[in-house]
């Protein structure tokens, strides 16, 4: 069965992997963890950092907000076609 582990626990031990103070098999035994899924765990942690600290988030935060206002007005002109339609079929259905 495999172990599901938490992002909390991944980037404890991808942060041990990257402080290079013990070796990969070292941490893969304190851990018990493959020492594969280290290696991957420090990829992943090293690749994620430089948008850690770029404007990146604050962008797609506002086209995000953009998006939600674009897909809440075209909910409401659907609505309000859709009452034009049931009021105008009304006998009909």
């Amino acid at each position: 069965m495999r172990k599901r582990h938490s992002a909390d626990f991944k980037a404890q031990v991808a942060l041990a992997a990257i402080q290079n103070t013990k070796t990969i098999n070292e941490l893969a035994g304190l851990y018990e963890v493959h020492p594969n899924q280290i290696r991957d765990w420090k990829k992943h942690a090293l690749a994620a950092v430089p948008d850690a600290f770029s404007g990146r988030r604050v962008k797609d935060a506002t086209s995000n907000e953009a998006l939600l206002t674009s897909l809440y007005e075209q909910i409401g002109r659907q609505k309000v076609e859709l009452e034009w339609l049931k009021k105008k079929l009304g006998p009909w259905t």
